[in-house]
């Protein structure tokens, strides 16, 4: 049995750990670090391209991030955290691209303006004073609001051709928002990576086992998945940044921070659109509002995506049930996943969300002319032989303890780490990839907490992220001047 010894292990070759090795090397060149995938090739889960919708979430047009109370309030609290998140990818990226880690940014991120679109009074009525509250703010300077129909002609043809003039309808624009592809970030990232000293990349091998090394650090049994020949990694720190594959593997931790955490997972599909003609008329990521009981990864919303280089105009996604962690994972996940500290809250959530349950469920059962029908909400011209039916990616949502002891569901991602700081996992989705430079700079501060203080590391992420430990939604100035910075250097700009 090959025995390897490294200082950072990290699991899943996505979007999470590869910025997290990317940071790790860039304050550290000297440590040594080994990711593990178990597919054959680099970010072909939630990570690719064609498993995500690819928005950059900086909350300018994702309807859910801003509730609407029964009183008419409208919450922009989550919407200025998630956009100050999604900056400091921004200027990290921006940073790479300086330094030539990255290439041309066209490769990985392209401007595609964001916007929220609305029908029906009650809904022009929460998109404007939506608008009013965060045009307000620094952080949305520059969002424009609409219920001109020539206005909105401009900016969304597609959607606005055939649409009854007498239907009140709105919107809001956001110029400089983008399209990204993570998995091509992901895996020009694990480029530069892999010819750097002390980094290994290993693909097509399992997670069998992880134990506490009575060395300190972790034992982690690898197998490979067409020989079976093993591997044993003693690593001092350990990420599970597998995606919806996380869960089992903390769950095999067994680390007391762990206990009482299940997953939900929801499948999703595209409607692709084969007519580039059509494809051409439309640049924007256009979002609506969700259906009653729908989870935030199936708000609808009509999308210009540039995937590997290449153009594409989808819609979607639609959720469904599933059982399955990964796209490519097993259906026993779900049920492989239950024990007895988390069966109470998983049973709880089951019973409280049971409408939740019920339209993923219909959404497995949805025919061609039922998601045509929703398509053409957006898309009133839609013709059914311009679009076929594509499978995106899986998500795995959180349930955790609640306070009074049942469990609730939440729809984010959240860090999970052991008290010693020498294993940290990411479980949830959205927003995902979009704030990963913000997630793992948590994971950083949780687990290298020594370093940071002694090794200048502050620094360090100071010159590669220069709003680290300043706050965005506080400070005007330092978001102009970032934003600004990151803007010009990612091409984002008019």
């Amino acid at each position: 049995m090959t025995v390897k010894t490294v200082d950072v292990l990290l699991v899943g070759a996505g979007a999470m750990s590869s910025t997290l090795a990317m940071i790790l090397k860039q304050l550290d060149p000297t440590l040594k670090i080994c990711v593990i995938e178990r597919l054959k090739s680099v970010a072909k889960e939630s990570t690719d391209g064609w498993n995500n919708a690819g928005t950059g979430h900086a909350a300018y047009c994702e309807l859910n991030y801003t509730p609407q109370d029964d009183q008419g309030n409208v919450d922009i609290s989550k919407a200025l955290n998630i956009n100050a998140m999604f900056e400091l990818s921004l200027q990290f990226w921006s940073h790479l691209v300086k330094t030539s880690v990255l290439p041309n940014p066209q490769e990985f991120i392209n401007r595609t303006p964001h916007l929220s679109f609305v029908w029906g009074e009650k809904n022009v009525a929460f998109l404007k004073k939506r608008h009013e509250l965060m045009s307000a703010h620094h952080l949305f300077t520059g969002m424009q609001y609409s219920e001109d129909p020539e206005q909105l002609m401009k900016w969304m043809p597609l959607i606005m051709k055939g649409r009854d003039p007498s239907d009140p309808v709105a919107a809001t624009y956001v110029a400089h928002g983008s399209d990204v592809d993570f998995g091509s970030l992901a895996r020009y990232m694990m480029a530069h990576l892999t010819e750097q000293d002390d980094f290994e990349l290993i693909l097509n091998h399992d997670v069998e086992d992880l134990q506490r090394s009575s060395q300190g650090g972790w034992s982690v049994m690898l197998e490979d998945r067409e020989s079976g020949k093993q591997t044993r990694v003693r690593s001092k720190f350990v990420f599970l940044g597998a995606g919806g594959g996380a869960l089992p593997l903390l769950q095999k931790a067994d680390i007391p921070e762990s206990e009482g955490y299940g997953g939900f997972p929801v499948s999703g599909q595209w409607l692709v659109c084969s007519d580039t003609e059509v494809a051409n008329q439309h640049h924007a990521k256009v979002y609506g509002k969700a259906a009653i009981g729908a989870p935030p990864m199936s708000v609808p919303h009509l999308d210009t995506r540039v995937i590997n280089g290449k153009k594409a105009l989808l819609f979607g996604p639609f959720a469904g049930f599933t059982t399955k962690f990964l796209k490519k994972g097993s259906i026993l996940d779900l049920p492989s996943s239950i024990r007895s500290n988390n069966l109470k809250p998983m049973m709880s959530v089951g019973m409280n969300n049971m409408d939740l349950t019920k339209y993923l469920i219909s959404e497995v059962f949805q025919s061609n002319r039922s998601r045509m029908s929703s398509l053409r909400d957006y898309f009133p011209q839609a013709k059914d032989k311009n679009w076929s039916l594509a499978d995106a990616g899986q998500r795995v949502q959180i349930i955790k303890k609640d306070a009074q002891g049942g469990g609730k569901l939440e729809f984010g991602t959240e860090i999970v780490a052991s008290k010693d700081g020498s294993i940290a996992s990411l479980l949830g989705a959205s927003p995902g990839a979009s704030t990963a430079v913000h997630a793992m700079i948590d994971v950083i501060e949780r687990c290298f907490s020594e370093r940071l203080e002694n090794d200048q590391w502050k620094e360090k992420l100071k010159a590669m992220i220069p709003s680290y430990g300043e706050s965005l939604i506080d400070d005007a100035q330092l978001l102009n001047r970032v934003r600004a910075d990151t803007l010009s250097t990612l091409k984002l700009t008019q």
